[in-house]
């Protein structure tokens, strides 16, 4: 069992955290099927973020698909694949002094995705309204070489595209 870091008496739990999620598509299809890729991938995520593993647990669905997690001292990454669609849904929760963004790009080079969306939002801000705030909100397409960026202006949504992060008038994750 990992044991908590002390508080200081009185003083307030930190609770803030990273949640992010991540579509990707057009995958191969042979590799989203495999327990033992999916596995080593999301292993290699972890590491790359900087991640404490502490477990893991893999299954392998018939006739198709994976599913799984990696127990971090952070929280979990976790995908569920569905290889007829060329498909994978991934979620990486943390806290701490790991950098998630990092398992972005291990992943999408280890699916060989052609397309992948990703949501950035930061979780546990209390006392703070909203206590969930979206970070950044981007599909990256690998076919067209465009980053398309969705975000929020004064209530109205946005669309932007540009063939650079550096473009997008919205910050990207990993970037500051």
């Amino acid at each position: 069992m990992i044991e908590s870091p002390p508080q200081k008496e009185g003083g307030p739990l930190k609770t803030t955290s990273q949640h992010i999620l991540v579509e990707y598509m057009e995958c191969n299809r042979d590799t989203l099927n495999r327990v033992d890729a999916i596995e080593r991938l999301l292993v290699a995520a972890a590491e790359a973020a900087k991640a404490h593993i502490v477990d893991r647990v893999f299954h392998q669905y018939a006739p198709q698909g994976v599913s799984g997690v990696v127990v971090v001292e952070e929280s979990h990454l976790s995908v569920h694949t569905w290889p007829e669609a060329g498909y994978a849904a991934v979620d990486f929760f943390t806290c701490g002094e790991c950098t998630p963004e990092r398992a972005i790009e291990v992943i999408r080079a280890g699916l060989e995705a052609r397309h992948h969306e990703v949501l950035f939002l930061m979780r546990g801000m209390c006392p703070e309204e909203p206590s969930i705030q979206n970070r950044s909100h981007y599909h990256e397409s690998a076919k067209e070489g465009l980053l398309r960026s969705y975000h929020e202006v004064s209530g109205r949504k946005a669309l932007s595209t540009a063939t650079s992060a550096e473009e997008c008038p919205v910050s990207f994750v990993g970037q500051k």
